[in-house]
């Protein structure tokens, strides 16, 4: 192993240990919580070391948004192969998509909520972005008809984060979340 493949491997590894403690800190306490100096306590760098590799606090958020949309995109992925049929599949990645933002809701939020410097709905967008609207343009596929996929999918993943996003505000009663997406489901597949 040379020195340079040795110090890039590092460089890797630093880069993912702020990322982690990143998301861990904000699950635990929220982003507001999230700081380049709790962050360096964290991993224990300096705070120079942490801004060798991201621009400041926005920059981790966005490499922590690009890891949750791999998640994510993992989890639809799963979720619509697992499925029996093209209605099972969309039912399977909604549910998989709500679930996700209510296990883990700080990453959701860094994802959806926070404003994070990434090219959303763009060619320069991250592949992790892609897949995971790709998982749910596929499951949507096949309730498209001669509708425009791209838009129907847009709508669809629509529904779904107004669903989580007013759920989570407390905007809407917890208790019909089923109820919520079986109604939403029936619409996409009818």
């Amino acid at each position: 192993m040379t020195i340079r493949t040795r110090r890039e491997r590092e460089r890797a590894e630093r880069e993912a240990l702020i990322i982690t403690a990143a998301r861990e800190l904000a699950e635990a306490e929220g982003w507001d919580a999230v700081t380049t100096r709790r962050l360096a306590e964290r991993v224990e760098y300096s705070q120079p070391v942490l801004y060798s590799h991201f621009k400041g606090k926005d920059a981790i958020m966005a490499a922590v948004a690009v890891e949750g949309f791999a998640d994510l995109a993992e989890e639809l992925r799963a979720a619509r192969a697992a499925a029996p049929d093209a209605r099972g599949a969309l039912a399977g990645v909604s549910a998989a998509y709500t679930g996700f933002a209510e296990r883990r809701p700080a990453l959701y939020d860094a994802m959806f909520g926070q404003s994070v410097d990434l090219p959303f709905a763009t060619p320069q967008a991250p592949a992790a972005l892609h897949a995971s609207f790709g998982e749910l343009a596929e499951a949507v596929r096949p309730h498209a008809g001669d509708d425009d996929l791209g838009l129907l999918t847009e709508t669809f993943w629509a529904a779904l984060h107004g669903l989580v996003t007013l759920t989570r505000g407390g905007r809407l009663p917890p208790g019909r979340h089923a109820e919520r997406l079986a109604f939403l489901l029936a619409r996409f597949t009818n």
